[in-house]
């Protein structure tokens, strides 16, 4: 298949992450070429700081040199900026008269520093910083000058006053607020960084709006609106961005404040996508790495036609360690009159927290001097989680060295920017023997963005170190025939658009030329996810839309005709009895779900007793969602059945012939009595008087396992709503064969309730399993 042509308009971190998950989800999709204005290949440009205190170098900041964007088929055009784009023509200008045509095209032309409207903005000596020229410029003013004032006290602004004193000049910073970092920061911790910086020689003019930049031809200080004057030889403009949107604009896309995008940050023109911090998306536009990182997977998956869920927004935080101090803020963390807030505040130590509640969860935070609890309260935000007692205390005390990750899940977060957890760094670190922060970085990206988590990655490597520590991650791989794990064969799949069982085995280095009884199926099932169309084949199965019928091992088949819910009719019973008698069918039993089981059928008469029936036989055998149980055949209690019998047959429609990684009881009981045995089934609901209490994870086999109350729904809407959407999240992120209470147990049920109790994500899983052709297709037969 001919590749798209693919154009990306900047070369900054937004839009070359963005490029990273393309090919991650599909490599052999696009020809991508790459215009980027500065003449630099991509680097992190929220380390320039670092570069201009004189921590490190600006090659050490490249995140992709030449040799990336060649071993991916990238072509890239540095020092060449695209200064127009024609949607109709789907053709593209740049400054050096090169016109390129492109079948997808993303914008993501970042930000413009903000440079105060005011007389004496062009002096020489007035400088921005926001790229490496510009941190270049400063390092050469600092050469020949000595008293420097920083426009903005912000956190640009900060990090290019210690920059500045690490240059060895002196440095005033006015800020127009009455405290620094307003916007990250409340009072309390902004006077601390205050205090703690001037005891580094910064000094502050707080609440000081610039008017006139005065000087000759070069700089010479500054005038206030007030009338009072600060001199300086040289000046830093870092009082903030503006989305660079103006070529957008002028190609007739919709830009508001940035460039309008829907929830799969596709413009205006459907062919045009746009990411970074030139996007405005529901009214909001994002400065911080997370944000931006989410939209590129999204957008990634979309532009590579793969289903999945809208970008929804982002919680924002800051976690960032400002001239040796850190600090970390996420949420609405000033109070109000609906909120409450704990205060933990020791000046000796230098160390400040305060957490905002609403209703007992977690809203906001700040903390300055110690921060690393910052992640978990992120989470929580993220979740809504209910936060405990116990829960305020561990994240008020003071937490020693490792303590931190040694409580932490191997699920919990270390890097938010690339979602990164304590599990996959672990598991990076064991299986090839990482011990450095850098070797993390490579490895896994952690600490490669913001570099925020970078002290939890430095704890997490001294604690794995330490003698307190035994969390070994075993790989746990599909089969004795591979040595992938499941979520690495599918990966794989996906990526080089693997879709046939023997070129899977042939392209990954199968041990075994025909696989064994466990990989197969599990093949043949992950193949039926990616690709809905994939026809599987069954040697123990007669299946099309409406037909199916079980081999036994003496040679006939046995046949189940479907009762939705256990319920039948007389008109359906005349059918079975006749074909009973008919083709003299030697055995019909009553199963345990209430449906009539035809045993020791002829193989010659399956066609005749199909079209004689004409009826849904159900699908007994295999991966399936079963039949389900109800209490229809409970004659101690008297009450009402209708609702539940309701229900049952509602979701046995919906799941017709769905496979499943393992298969799936149900039980559905209409009272207290749990006449449907509902407890010990792998979905398991029962009626009371204030709603349904729904039940996961119970077994009803020789080891019998209790399930585990999900929720309380008040509805048979809702219930019923709660149970297609576990069905589809099990079906989507569950392993082949691993059963409904061990999936369970992996990724916690609490995250389960979570992902559910989001209307939004439960109406996706619902969706994503209405448009699954999957179980409504025909099968191919084989028999043996």
């Amino acid at each position: 298949m001919k590749k798209q042509k693919l154009i990306l308009i900047g070369n900054g971190m937004a839009g070359i992450n963005c490029i990273e998950e393309i090919l991650k989800n599909n490599p052999h999709l696009f020809d991508i070429t790459v215009f980027g204005s500065e003449p630099h290949y991509n680097y992190n440009r929220i380390m320039l700081s670092t570069v201009l205190q004189g921590d490190t170098k600006v090659e050490d900041i490249t995140l992709h040199n030449r040799a990336w964007y060649e071993s991916n088929g990238i072509e890239l055009y540095t020092g060449e900026t695209v200064v127009k784009v024609d949607p109709q023509k789907k053709v593209i200008q740049t400054d050096q008269d090169r016109e390129v045509s492109y079948d997808k095209l993303i914008f993501a032309t970042g930000s413009n520093p903000f440079v105060l409207p005011i007389p004496g903005a062009d002096k020489e000596g007035v400088v921005s910083f926001r790229t490496i020229e510009d941190c270049q410029k400063i390092i050469n003013i600092a050469k020949h000058h000595k008293k420097a004032i920083v426009i903005g006290g912000g956190l640009l602004g900060l990090e290019a006053a210690r920059g500045l004193l690490n240059l060895g000049m002196e440095v005033d910073v006015v800020h127009i607020a009455s405290h620094l970092m307003e916007r990250q920061l409340d009072k309390t911790a902004a006077k601390m960084l205050q205090q703690e910086l001037e005891n580094q020689g910064m000094k502050f003019l707080l609440e000081k709006a610039t008017e006139e930049i005065i000087g000759d031809k070069r700089v010479e200080g500054l005038r206030f609106k007030d009338g009072s004057v600060a001199p300086a030889d040289a000046v830093v403009m870092a009082v903030g961005v503006r989305p660079n949107v103006q070529m957008a604009k002028d190609s007739g896309l919709e830009v508001n404040r940035a460039i309008a995008v829907n929830d799969y940050l596709q413009t205006s023109s459907p062919d045009i996508y746009a990411v970074g911090e030139c996007v405005e998306h529901r009214g909001m536009v994002y400065g911080l790495v997370k944000p931006l990182y989410e939209q590129g997977r999204i957008l990634a998956k979309h532009i590579c036609g793969m289903e999945g869920t809208g970008y929804l927004g982002s919680t924002l935080s800051t976690q960032l360690k400002i001239s040796g101090v850190d600090v970390f803020s996420v949420g609405q963390f000033h109070a109000d009159e609906t909120s409450k807030t704990i205060t933990q505040y020791d000046e000796l130590a230098g160390i400040y927290k305060k957490i905002v509640l609403k209703e007992e969860k977690v809203i906001g935070s700040v903390m300055f001097g110690e921060t690393k609890a910052g992640n978990k309260l992120l989470d929580m935000i993220s979740k809504q989680k209910v936060i405990t007692d116990e829960e305020k205390m561990l994240l008020l005390q003071s937490s020693n060295q490792d303590s931190q990750v040694a409580a932490m899940e191997q699920t919990d977060l270390i890097c938010n920017c690339n979602g990164v957890t304590k599990g996959t760094i672990i598991e990076a670190c064991q299986s090839q023997g990482l011990t450095t922060v850098d070797e993390v970085k490579k490895c896994t990206k952690a600490s490669s963005a913001c570099g925020g988590c970078k002290p939890l990655v430095t704890d997490l490597l001294a604690y794995m170190q330490s003698e307190d520590f035994d969390e070994f991650i075993e790989k746990e791989t599909l089969c004795e025939c591979t040595t992938l794990t499941d979520e690495e064969i599918v990966t794989e799949m996906q990526m080089s658009s693997l879709s046939s069982v023997d070129e899977i085995m042939r392209e990954l280095d199968w041990k075994t030329e025909d696989g064994c009884p466990i990989c197969r199926p599990a093949l043949q099932y992950y193949l039926g996810m990616i690709y809905p169309e994939y026809e599987i084949k069954q040697e123990s199965l007669f299946i099309n839309e409406r037909m199916n019928a079980t081999r036994q091992v003496d040679g006939t088949y046995s046949l189940t005709p479907q009762m939705y819910g256990g319920l039948t009719n007389a008109e359906e019973l005349q059918k079975i009895a006749d074909v009973l008698k008919k083709y003299q069918i030697p055995n019909v039993a009553i199963t345990s779900e209430q449906r009539l089981h035809l045993t020791g059928v002829k193989k010659e008469d399956l066609e005749s007793i199909w079209r004689d029936l004409d009826l849904p036989l159900s699908s007994t055998y295999g991966n399936t969602v079963q039949n389900i149980k109800t209490c229809i055949g409970e004659t101690v209690c008297k009450c009402d059945k209708h609702s539940a019998l309701n229900l049952a047959v509602k979701v046995e429609k919906k799941t017709d012939y769905l496979t499943t990684p393992y298969r799936i009881k149900i039980g559905i009981s209409a009272c207290m009595h749990n006449g449907a045995g509902s407890t010990t089934k792998d979905i398991g609901v029962i009626r009371f008087d204030r709603g349904w209490e729904v039940y996961v994870g119970g077994s009803s086999g020789r080891n019998a396992r209790t399930g585990q109350l999900l929720c309380v729904a008040e509805t048979e809407q809702e219930v019923y709503e709660i149970m297609i959407g576990f069905i589809q999240y099990y079906r989507e992120t569950a392993k082949y064969a691993e059963r409904s209470w061990e999936w369970i147990d992996r990724i916690n049920l609490l995250h389960i309730r979570e992902v559910l109790f989001d209307q939004d994500l439960r109406w996706q899983l619902i969706d994503a399993l209405e448009n699954d052709s999957y179980h409504n297709k025909k099968v191919v037969l084989t028999n043996k």
